[in-house]
C-alpha cells in the first residue's frame, strides 16, 4: 500500500515539487481471545494489507500457537465505539483452548524490532522447537534465480524504495507466496501466516528468501515454521548464523550478482552438474 504526497526536489537552482509515493504506516493492535474477553497483546506498526496474515504468523513465531488448528477465527474489531477507519487497525483472533498457550504480557513493538518485547535470547530458546531434518537439495542455479523471482513482484517498492519483502519458495523455484512490509519481520510474518491459513504447514519444503539483512529473530521464525533454507539479499548477524547451525537450518547471505555466502549446512545446496 502507498500514499501520495508533494515533495520538494532541487532542479536548476530551485525547489520544485512533484508527487511522490511513500510506502503506508499504521499501528495495527492485535487482540487475543479463548473464552474470556479480548485483551491487548501486541501493538505493532505495520504496511495494510494481508492483516490477517500477519497475526496468525506472529502467533507461531512467539509460540503462542503450533499450527492453523488452534486458531478459531480472525476477525478485524466491531466495536460500535471505535471509528469506522481505525476498525481495520485492530484485529481479534479467537483461538481454541486446548490449542493455545496463554501470553500474560503487553508487547509493544515497531515496525523494525522484533526482539524487543521478549524478555530474553535464551526465552525464545526455551520454546523448544526441534531442529530441522529436511533433507531436499537446491541446486545452485535456482538459489541464484531467486532473488530476481522476487524482485519482479515487489511492486510497491519500485513505486517507494521503502517496503522489504518476503518470499516463500518451493525449492524447484517456485514462487509460493511474497508479501511487502515496511517491517522486514511482518514481511516473514505475513508469508508465514499466509502459509498457515492456507493449511500448508509446516513448510519443511520451502525456502524463505528476504530483502534485507538476516537476523537472529527472522532465523528463529523460519525454525518455528519448519522452514529448512533461509536466504537473503544482504548479511547475517552472528547470533543468526549461530541459530541456524545449532537448528539444522541452512543460511545464504548476499545472494545476489551470482554469489553468495552460505553461514551453516551447505550440505542442502547442489553445486556440482
Amino acid at each position: 500500500m502507498t500514499a501520495s504526497r508533494l515533495v520538494w526536489e532541487q532542479a536548476d537552482g530551485a525547489l520544485v515539487r512533484r508527487p511522490d509515493e511513500l510506502a503506508v504506516e499504521e499501528p495495527l493492535e492485535l487482540r487475543l481471545s479463548t473464552e474470556s474477553e479480548p485483551r491487548i497483546l501486541s501493538i505493532t506498526m505495520r504496511t495494510p494489507g494481508h492483516d490477517f496474515e500477519l497475526a496468525a504468523g506472529w502467533l507461531l513465531a512467539e509460540g503462542v500457537i503450533d499450527g492453523p488448528e488452534a486458531i478459531r477465527s480472525i476477525r478485524y474489531c466491531t466495536d460500535p465505539d471505535v471509528d469506522g477507519a481505525q476498525r481495520y487497525n485492530i484485529i481479534t483472533v479467537d483461538l481454541h483452548t486446548e490449542g493455545a498457550r496463554v501470553v500474560e504480557r503487553l508487547m509493544p513493538t515497531s515496525a523494525s524490532c522484533g526482539i524487543c518485547g521478549s524478555a530474553s535470547i535464551d526465552a525464545l530458546r526455551l520454546l523448544g522447537h526441534p531442529p530441522i531434518e529436511s533433507e531436499a537439495s537446491l541446486r545452485w542455479p535456482t538459489l541464484l534465480g531467486l532473488p530476481a523471482t522476487l524482485s519482479s513482484v515487489q511492486k510497491d517498492f519500485r513505486s517507494t524504495g521503502g517496503l522489504h519483502a518476503a518470499g516463500l519458495f518451493s525449492f524447484e523455484g517456485e514462487l509460493l507466496a511474497a508479501r511487502e512490509d515496511i517491517g522486514r519481520h511482518n514481511a516473514v510474518d505475513k508469508v508465514i501466516g499466509w502459509a498457515l491459513l492456507e493449511r500448508r504447514f509446516p513448510l519443511t519444503g520451502a525456502v524463505l528468501l528476504v530483502s534485507g539483512r538476516t537476523s537472529f529473530e527472522i532465523v528463529q521464525k523460519a525454525l518455528r515454521a519448519g522452514i529448512g533454507v533461509v536466504a537473503a539479499v544482504s548479511a547475517a548477524s552472528n547470533l543468526a548464523a549461530t541459530l541456524a547451525e545449532e537448528e539444522g537450518i541452512t543460511l545464504v547471505g548476499f545472494l545476489r550478482d551470482a554469489r553468495c555466502t552460505i553461514y551453516s549446512h551447505p550440505e542442502r545446496i547442489e553445486v556440482a552438474g
